[in-house]
């Protein structure tokens, strides 16, 4: 009769002599578990992350939106109402009687080959488009900090025309009125419309 063959405990074994100072470690199966693990508690976490991050830079382009319109606004409506209103100091105002009729509807934009530093009357604005670095103050300079443009991948659109009835929709003839909108479209595609209204006085 065979007598049953007796196991050595680990650090016995003559054929498997323990290393000095090292532990058993981690199978090659619960190593592949916990990256797996690791790597799903990981999508997820950033998931659930990832949108805050994108909304919590809203609030900056927003505030820059509103400073680029309310800058717009605020030069356009410096301007006299009309080209054909006397700029004189006069009180003469297109579409008075004996005073020259305003602008034909048809006919709003810049006059000729006017810049924006040459515009002189609100409508001059209508169809001003610029964006990115072409976005400029009211004197034509560029709007940076130290070589960073502050609206680099914002559009400025503005749009001027007769709004006698003031329900937002163009007239399509000479008025007293005019609505001059401004939209600002933000570098996450974001679109703030700012519009106000002027009247000729």
């Amino acid at each position: 009769m065979f007598a049953p063959k007796r196991q050595l405990p680990l650090g016995k074994n003559p054929f498997y002599p323990p290393s000095p100072g090292v532990k058993q470690g981690f199978t090659l199966i619960e190593l592949i578990v916990g990256i797996v693990v690791f790597s799903v508690a990981l999508t997820l976490f950033s998931s659930a992350l990832v949108p805050h991050a994108v909304r919590s830079v809203d609030p900056i382009f927003q505030v820059r939106a509103i400073e680029l319109a309310r800058s717009l606004i605020n030069e356009i409506a410096g301007k006299s109402f009309d080209e054909n209103s006397s700029r004189s100091g006069g009180l003469s105002r297109c579409n008075e009687a004996g005073a020259s009729p305003c602008t034909a509807s048809s006919d709003l934009g810049p006059d000729g080959a006017e810049t924006r530093a040459e515009f002189n009357d609100m409508d001059d604005y209508h169809n001003l488009l610029e964006a990115d670095g072409g976005i400029r103050n009211f004197s034509g300079e560029g709007i940076a900090i130290g070589s960073l443009n502050v609206y680099q991948g914002f559009q400025a659109r503005v749009s001027v025309f007769y709004d006698d009835d003031m329900n937002g929709i163009d007239d399509g003839n000479i008025g007293n009125r005019k609505l001059i909108t401004v939209s600002i479209v933000t570098p996450n595609g974001e679109v703030i419309v700012f519009s106000t209204y002027r009247v000729n006085y």
